[in-house]
Order: structure tokens, then sequence, then C-alpha cells
């Protein structure tokens, strides 16, 4: 079976790649380097002929908010138009949880504007929301970073390893679309605060965490329900300390 990766080669989606090319699928791993752009156009219809399934791991280059809605917009309808023409028989896209829940931020009303896109497109879908990865709470800690103090929220999130994100990305590119929302997360909540100051731990970063309940994210303030998933949600297996006791010692930082 075809499959075409959308942002094939970024974290996410190198990763499903690699799971489905084990499994023994033809997989083109598609972006802008390989030929692919989504927002010109450019090779999505020749990269698209004879699929059978697509999944949208593509993420913004700006998360300005123009920008990231110009973004999605632009790539879902020409992706969406392609996949149409192409006869793609599931179309597949990697949200968040919480999305819906945080509509104050202009990053979060782009992945509504694409989920609405898909889900009036006609083609046979299934929207992922997973919850935030382990190997972006670095990042997170240094968009709050001023001098040596990173302000965060203490609102609970429920990390999940990037790898336990691709096993379920594979799995879905194998089954049949629900035509709906899966809810992915990770196997423990976690208050925001407590791992940014385990990965500072972990890390010897010397940047004192401070607690502050008006913090952004993404432009948005959050409490304890905000980036958790749901009762019915599939859970991952990696822990975040697990996680980062199996990195190697010269990417520990921040």
């Amino acid at each position: 079976m075809k499959i075409v990766v959308i942002g094939g080669t970024g974290l996410i989606g190198s990763k499903t790649v690699e799971r489905l090319r084990k499994k023994g699928h033809d997989v083109l791993a598609a972006s802008p380097n390989s030929g692919v752009d989504t927002i010109t156009g450019k090779g999505v219809t020749e990269a698209l002929a004879g699929a059978q399934v697509v999944l949208d791991l593509a993420n913004s280059p700006s998360f300005e908010d123009q920008a990231v809605l110009e973004f999605f917009q632009t790539s879902g309808r020409n992706l969406l138009k392609a996949g149409a023409a192409a006869g793609v028989k599931h179309h597949i896209a990697l949200s968040i949880v919480g999305m819906e829940r945080l509509q104050g931020s202009g990053y979060m009303r782009a992945k509504m504007a694409q989920e609405q896109l898909i889900k009036n497109s006609g083609i046979p879908y299934t929207i992922v929301h997973s919850t935030q990865f382990h190997e972006f709470m670095a990042g997170i800690a240094q968009s709050n970073t001023v001098g040596q103090t990173v302000h965060l929220s203490p609102a609970y999130l429920q990390p999940i390893a990037s790898d336990d994100v691709a096993d379920v990305m594979a799995e879905v590119a194998l089954a049949a679309p629900v035509n709906g929302t899966v809810e992915i997360g990770g196997p423990e909540k976690i208050r925001l605060t407590d791992i940014v100051t385990r990965l500072f731990k972990a890390t010897n970063d010397p940047r004192q965490v401070i607690t502050d309940p008006h913090a952004r994210y993404f432009g948005v303030e959050l409490d304890d329900t905000s980036l958790v998933a749901g009762a019915h949600a599939r859970l991952g297996k990696i822990r975040f300390d697990d996680w980062l006791n199996l990195q190697p010692p010269q990417k520990k930082s921040a």
C-alpha cells in the first residue's frame, strides 16, 4: 500500500515512516526538501498519485497568529484537493489534546481551522489529538525564559514520547478511518513546573523555575484540565523520567 507522510522527515514523521516501511509498505516521506511543498502545491499531485493513505504531520515554521493560520489553511486545502483528485481513501492529521479548550491561542485556532477543512473535505479521515511531546519540554522552557528564570504555569500536562506517538500514527495509517478523533496521551500527569524542574536537574541547567499561574502557553493561560487527555484516551508507555534517562549526555540540554 502506498502511504504518503507529509512532514515525513520531522520528529514524528521520520519515526512513523520507519515503522510503516518495516511493515512492508511503500512509504513516501514528503517534505519541501524532497520536492513536495504543500504551501505552493509543488509536487503534491505527483506525490499523492496512487496513494491510499495520507498522513499530515507537517507543522508551521512560524507560530505568529496570521502566519500559522495561513500555513494550515493553505497547506490543508492544497493537500485535500490533491487527495480528492487522487482518490485517497484515508486522510490522517496529527493535532493537539485540548485544542478546542484553548481557542484564545492563535496556534490552536489555526489547528481548529485545519481540522474543519478535513471534516468538510468528503475524504474519510482520522484526526489524532496528542498531548505534548517529551521532546518539546526544553523548547517550552526556552520560550518562557527571561534571564536565568523560567516562568511556567503549574497546570497539569500529560506528556508523551514521540516513539509512542509514532506507534499510534503507524497503526492508525493501517486501520480504517474513524471519521472522528482519536485521543492519545502519556502514562502520567505531571505539573509543567515539575517536569521542567526535572529536566533542568538532569541536564545541570542553572535556570530557576518560577511558578506563575498566569504564565502563558501558546498565548493562553492554563488550568489543570487544559492539556490532559480524556478518560478514553489511549496512553503511551514511556514515562518522562525513563525517557530522560535514555537521552545521550550530549543531548541533555535545554
